[in-house]
């Protein structure tokens, strides 16, 4: 009996456990389904998420290709349109400051040159000395000048013994035709010779004279009061009369008052008038300014440059002034119409003529008929055809035809009435 309880307890403790196992067994498959039902789900929660990062990625690729294309379609009609810059215009009409290059030149200035010949005994002044008229500015030994001189003089007093002597034969002879002693004829050559002497006299005189003259200039004298500007010779040189061709000793120069000589252009010569009022300034002097007058004009225009010659007259008393310097020249031109200046390169020269390119309002092109006033360098100054409202191109493209549409990237910034045209983007 105790042995079947043993044996009863040993079954029931094994179907006890065989239930334990069983339990633990469902567990842990319900356990493990759970786990497989979370990964399934959420490996479908990955795969929807991948699928919609793909896409988004496909849409952003397909976007951006879009995108792209009409940025550079974009792009290249606006590079197919040429861009262009204007010039400003900017005109101040009623004075007029017309600026001309001038060249100052003394108001007397003479080459001293020497009338004898010879060599030079001695020089007393040097550049830069003042002097008064009839100063001496050297000497000259003139050895064969003073031979003729002598000999010029031995000659007179031949001349006179020979017309003492006609005239005192003519005096003896004379009475003696009364009483026939001698021919009329005679008589006749007797008073013939003694005209003949009595002018031989006179030229003998004259030739002294002359030679005497021509001693005094071994004196080199100054003509006028004024500054010794160039000395060209030194003691001892040879020195030939009248040699105008070669240096001259000396240049006297009157600088008390100068001129300067400046080309006007034709459009602008009738508004230059006699007495106009001008300021000369010069480099030596920066922010420096002399007043000038218009004095004399040539009334005729040059062939070649298209000017007028005009001269001003500037008081120098002070000597601050040099002849032969440079200087700029700025005259007033009261009652003129101000002009335009623009860039060399805004000009085309075609066989249609001299014109410009302009741009309207729509940004079309139009090109416009010019004349030129004054060439200055890299500016023209424009006599006619464009007004203060056009707007210029600066350097119109190869190409460019009337009706072009442009695309502007500058504008003038002086215009305040001019309409704004469209800015390039």
């Amino acid at each position: 009996m105790p042995e079947r309880d043993t044996n009863n307890g040993r079954e029931t403790s094994k179907t006890h456990d065989t239930k334990s196992l069983d339990t633990a067994g469902t567990a842990e498959v319900t356990s493990s389904e759970r786990k497989r039902g979370r990964s399934q789900v959420g490996l479908g929660i990955f795969g929807v998420v991948a699928i919609a990062g793909a896409a988004t990625l496909v849409y952003t690729g397909v976007s951006a290709r879009q995108k792209s294309a009409v940025e550079l379609r974009q792009w290249t009609e606006a590079q197919a349109i040429p861009s262009v810059s204007l010039v400003t215009l900017d005109a101040k009409p009623g004075v007029v400051s017309l600026n001309l290059p001038g060249r100052l030149q003394a108001n007397d200035s003479a080459p001293i040159y020497a009338r004898v010949s010879g060599y030079v005994k001695d020089w007393k002044v040097d550049i830069g000395a003042s002097v008064k008229a009839g100063q001496t500015l050297a000497e000259i030994e003139a050895p064969d000048q003073d031979q003729q001189l002598l000999q010029a003089k031995a000659d007179l007093a031949n001349a006179k013994s020979a017309e003492v002597l006609a005239d005192i034969t003519l005096k003896r002879e004379r009475p003696l035709l009364e009483s026939r002693t001698v021919a009329q004829q005679e008589i006749d050559q007797r008073v013939a010779d003694l005209a003949s002497k009595q002018a031989a006299v006179n030229s003998g005189e004259a030739n002294v004279e002359r030679l005497e003259v021509l001693s005094a200039y071994k004196t080199v004298a100054a003509p006028f009061d004024g500054l010794i500007t160039a000395r060209n010779t030194d003691v001892g040189s040879l020195i030939s009369a009248g040699s105008s061709a070669g240096q001259a000793m000396f240049v006297v120069s009157d600088v008390h008052t100068l001129r300067v000589y400046i080309n006007v252009p034709q459009n602008y010569a009738p508004d230059v008038k006699l007495g106009s009022q001008a300021t000369v300034s010069v480099p030596e002097y920066p922010g420096r300014s002399f007043p000038a007058t218009v004095v004399a004009s040539a009334r005729s225009v040059d062939i070649t440059s298209g000017t007028t010659q005009m001269q001003l007259s500037v008081d120098n008393a002070k000597g601050e002034l040099m002849p032969g310097a440079y200087a700029n020249v700025k005259v007033d031109l009261s009652g003129v119409a101000g002009t335009f200046r623009i860039p060399v390169s805004a000009l085309i020269f075609d066989e249609r003529g001299l014109r410009v390119a302009t741009v309207a309002q729509d940004n079309r092109v139009a090109f416009k008929t010019v004349t030129i006033a004054r060439d200055l360098g890299n500016e023209i100054e424009l006599g006619s055809g464009v007004a203060a409202d056009d707007h210029v191109i600066a350097t119109p493209p190869d190409g460019l035809a009337e009706g072009d549409e442009v695309n502007i990237v500058k504008l003038p910034q002086a215009k305040q009435a001019t309409p704004k045209l469209p800015l390039a983007k």
